[in-house]
């Protein structure tokens, strides 16, 4: 007989397969984490705000901005403005970052700061405020001099800086000027002048006569100075007002120049070959010149047969029109003539009652 095993192993191994199939174990592990979306807007809002600054103030970052800075001295900043070039002999290479007035050992002056990239100054460069346009935009201007580099952040002195002459102030100071003028006293001092000199020669009488005359116009023509002025500042405002469109206007004008100066040798060949085309119909009519002649004769006399019989030949083209119409009506329909003859058969008419 076999030997038969015990039940019990068997039982409790199948009810514990049974609990590990059902989920009867105990699970192990962290819950989820949950996510945070006011911490992730905060952070969001933080790296948006940097990028817009960073975009707005790309000049200053350290890596992909601006270049070295420097600084340079005037007694006059004359215009210039922040955000204006900065040029070495006409080329764009940085602009002007700040224009603040500073104080020095000889008194106060005007502190301008620059930056510029990719340029190598000397130690002992100069600097000129300069105009660029006609309505009076400036541009700082350098002229890299001496041995070594100029550090970065040094100042150039104001013993190698200048300032332009600006005709706009000089007008407007003019302006002012003359207002305060008093036409009348300037008038009679030339009088009183002029009768002092009344003993001396007559060069001198003369000279001081017309000056006289001179003031005393002038004086006369106040009025109309003044509204020359008022008007001539009005000019100037406008212009200013202008001046995008007017630097517009000069750049189409440099435009169209440089399309001249492009298409100069078509012109040059256009040119050439027009003068040559002139000397080979000179020579042609050189050449055929006895045949020309007879022709040309022959030609004036054909046409003063034709001139003399112009009233025939009128007459003829009007009666030739009818017969071309009537023509191109029997030959349209095809290769044949298409007519008919009136009356050549006669109609045929059925009689009745054997008569």
């Amino acid at each position: 007989m076999k030997r038969l095993l015990p039940t019990r192993p068997l039982t409790r191994l199948r009810a514990a397969a049974a609990r590990a199939i059902s989920g009867g174990t105990r699970r192990t592990g962290r819950p989820p984490r949950r996510s945070r979306p006011a911490l992730v807007g905060a952070v969001g809002i933080v790296v948006a705000v940097g990028l817009l600054l960073a975009a707005f103030r790309i000049d200053d970052l350290p890596l992909i901005g601006g270049g070295d800075t420097f600084h340079a001295a005037f007694r006059d900043a004359s215009g210039l403005a922040e955000g204006n070039e900065v040029r070495i002999a006409g080329v764009k290479v940085g602009k002007v970052t700040d224009v603040a007035l500073a104080r020095g050992e000889s008194g106060p002056y005007v502190r301008v700061t620059f930056r510029v990239r990719d340029v190598e100054l000397g130690a002992d460069t100069g600097a000129t405020i300069r105009i660029k346009t006609v309505l009076g935009q400036k541009y700082l201007a350098l002229a890299p001099q001496g041995d070594g580099r100029l550090a970065e952040d040094a100042e150039i002195p104001l013993a190698r800086t200048s300032s332009p002459f600006d005709v706009m102030q000089a007008v407007e100071g003019l302006a002012g000027t003359l207002q305060e003028i008093d036409t009348g006293q300037l008038a009679q001092a030339f009088t009183v002048l002029s009768e002092t000199f009344a003993d001396t020669p007559a060069s001198v009488q003369a000279s001081l006569s017309g000056l006289s005359r001179l003031s005393q116009t002038v004086a006369s023509r106040d009025q109309q100075l003044r509204e020359l002025l008022a008007h001539t500042r009005g000019v100037t405002k406008v212009l200013a007002d202008r001046d995008a469109e007017f630097r517009k206007l000069l750049g189409d004008a440099n435009l169209l120049l440089a399309e001249v100066q492009r298409r100069r040798d078509a012109i040059h060949t256009l040119l050439g070959a027009t003068v040559e085309l002139s000397q080979q119909l000179s020579g042609l009519v050189a050449d055929n010149k006895n045949t020309l002649g007879p022709a040309l004769r022959n030609l004036r006399t054909v046409v003063g047969v034709l001139q003399r019989n112009r009233t025939r030949l009128e007459a003829t083209l009007t009666s030739l029109a009818p017969f071309v119409t009537a023509f191109a009506n029997v030959t349209g329909n095809g290769r044949w003539f298409d007519s008919y003859v009136d009356g050549l058969v006669q109609g045929f008419t059925p009689t009745t009652g054997g008569r």
